[in-house]
């Protein structure tokens, strides 16, 4: 694969800090714009010392002027307790900065990536999902910041595509874990490891019935570089572990993974809370090639031995 000039917005951040990386190792030119909102430094330091890293403390909502021919636009905060601390800026890096990247793509005849969500299929009404169903969202509920806002950034991919020839794509990220994620995400992996490894209670929202599918970082990563170097096919594609797990079922796996004593505790179930997601990702296997090799008790074990590092050096 040859060597591009990449720029990865959001790149600080928890996802975009492991793609940074996988860029890098590849041979490649790597740009990270971040405003650390709910990115940090941290996550990328390893990577100042490579000549071929760059690193520019920038907010998307805001235009900049690059010469790149690959853009990863991923950033927006991702948890919940981060997009509702400030929905308006929210939205804005998703719209504003979609249409700033979208603007850049355009200049200098980029291909660009959207980390689009699937938030976009709300609360679905069809299980499991399919990349050709349109979402059952609330468009004033307190989740809609995020989910709108990347409704609209899948729109002005098409859009530009459609009306100014802009070589778009979409990827559709289903719940990603793994090493570098924030300890006070509101993520439901992030939190119960967190959590068991403290002595805490493990939190459960509602019965703890609802399902969701964990897929680890890298495996995540290495799809959406497969999407970006895909030729002729803008998406959008699911990215996903179709592995369906119940939240109780998380909660026991990581007691069991920690050896902790922790009870579980219930509390009533957030507002528009997704009951099931899953994704279909037979669109992946068969036009990337993709699909996810992490085993959900790897990936977990591996995201237990950071958090338990991170917590040792915090304490020390």
């Amino acid at each position: 694969m040859p060597s591009h000039r990449i720029v990865v917005t959001g790149g600080a951040g928890f996802i975009g800090s492991h793609l940074c990386e996988r860029l890098l190792d590849a041979g490649n030119e790597v740009i990270c714009l971040d405003n650390y909102f709910s990115g940090r430094k941290e996550n990328i330091a390893h990577l100042r010392s490579n000549p071929r890293f760059e690193l520019i403390r920038h907010d998307i909502v805001m235009p900049i002027l690059l010469e790149v021919d690959r853009i990863y636009n991923f950033a927006c905060p991702a948890s919940p307790d981060a997009y509702q601390f400030n929905p308006v800026k929210t939205v804005k890096a998703s719209v504003m900065g979609a249409i700033n990247m979208l603007g850049l793509a355009k200049r200098v005849k980029a291909r660009i990536l959207q980390a689009s969500t699937s938030e976009v299929y709300g609360d679905p009404k069809e299980h499991p999902q399919t990349e050709s169903y349109w979402g059952n969202v609330n468009p004033i509920g307190i989740r809609s910041c995020y989910d709108e806002g990347k409704r609209v950034a899948e729109t002005l991919m098409s859009d530009y595509r459609r009306q100014n020839g802009v070589d778009s794509k979409i990827i559709r990220i289903f719940n990603t874990y793994g090493p570098r994620m924030r300890e006070h995400d509101g993520r439901v992996v992030s939190n119960f490891i967190c959590q068991a490894l403290q002595g805490e209670p493990l939190t459960v929202y509602g019965d703890g019935s609802q399902t969701r599918s964990f897929c680890y970082v890298d495996d995540l990563v290495e799809g959406a570089i497969r999407m970006m170097e895909t030729d002729n096919f803008p998406g959008p594609v699911n990215l996903g572990n179709p592995g369906e797990f119940t939240i109780s079922e998380l909660a026991g796996l990581v007691l069991e993974l920690t050896k902790s004593r922790s009870k579980i505790v219930r509390k009533p179930l957030p507002s528009d809370d997704p009951v099931q997601r899953q994704p279909v990702i037979t669109l992946a296997r068969k036009k990337l090639g993709w699909s996810p090799k992490v085993p959900l008790r790897e990936g977990l074990a591996r995201t237990i031995a950071f958090f338990r590092t991170m917590l040792k050096e915090k304490r020390s």
